[in-house]
């Protein structure tokens, strides 16, 4: 838990950061994957375990929404405040709260989960209520982020619970196979949008500076997706998604006091 918040803060702020300075999500997203891969069969080779090619094919479920949350987030950074993104993922919960009573082991839920949730309701309408309209776009890519990523937690929930219906490949093989099967649809995007005849221009525009920002947002990239499939085997979907907002009181206080942006 301690290294997934530490890899979850540092994911979001270098990311704001990355994307600022270099101004290609596809590209970035899929360096991001390539750093992982990397390290995966470099450093975790023999910690790779994958059972069965329909262990593979389950898991590749998950691929398209894991995938499309890394992207939107990013693309969400790019044209609103981290401030917004975490509001609306305040709403992440209560969507995943609903789904995993259709659980073959469904959650447990209580009165004072249902206060605890609905609570977070008012600050998202506060946010909203006064937010700044050049955010607009941003927050269409947080709304679809929110769904992504919540599809994303309840299939790997669902994946990689023993009590529900877990496939049998390692922590290290399901890392390896998140970011190696997320290419594909990042090559396909990247090749529509001819952002990749860009990349060259872009790299000449990077400075010392965004190097750093790129090459650490790769570095955390690594930790949150071990460390995020490592957690999510442990406690349910909706605990996750408020451990996500729990975590982000932080990265607020970072972008108010630190980055120094408008919230």
């Amino acid at each position: 838990l301690g290294s997934w918040l530490c890899c979850s803060m540092g994911m979001l702020v270098f990311n704001k950061l990355a994307i600022h300075a270099f101004r290609l999500p596809l590209t970035l997203c899929g360096l991001q994957f390539l750093f992982t891969v990397l390290v995966m069969v470099v450093g975790c080779y023999s910690s790779i375990k994958i059972g069965s090619w329909r262990d593979v094919m389950r898991w590749a479920m998950v691929v398209p929404f894991f995938t499309g949350m890394i992207l939107s987030s990013i693309l969400a950074l790019e044209y609103a405040p981290m401030s917004l993104v975490i509001t609306f993922r305040a709403l992440s919960p209560m969507l995943s709260l609903v789904a995993e009573r259709f659980y073959p082991s469904p959650i447990q839920v209580t009165s004072l989960m249902i206060l605890s949730l609905a609570g977070m309701l008012p600050g998202v309408v506060f946010y909203v209520w006064d937010m700044d309209k050049s955010h607009l776009s941003g927050m269409c890519w947080a709304v679809l982020n929110i769904f992504l990523a919540v599809s994303d937690r309840l299939l790997q929930r669902l994946m990689l619970s023993q009590e529900q219906s877990p496939v049998d490949i390692s922590k290290t093989g399901l890392t390896l196979l998140n970011n190696l099967l997320g290419c594909i649809p990042l090559l396909v995007a990247g090749y529509f949008t001819s952002e990749f005849e860009r990349v060259p221009s872009a790299v000449a525009e990077l400075d010392a500076v965004g190097y750093v920002w790129v090459m650490a947002s790769c570095v955390v990239g690594v930790g949150v997706s071990y460390t995020g499939i490592w957690v999510q085997s442990l406690i349910t979907a909706t605990s996750f998604l408020v451990l996500v907002n729990a975590s982000k009181f932080g990265v607020i206080f970072l972008e108010a006091c630190v980055i120094k942006e408008n919230a």
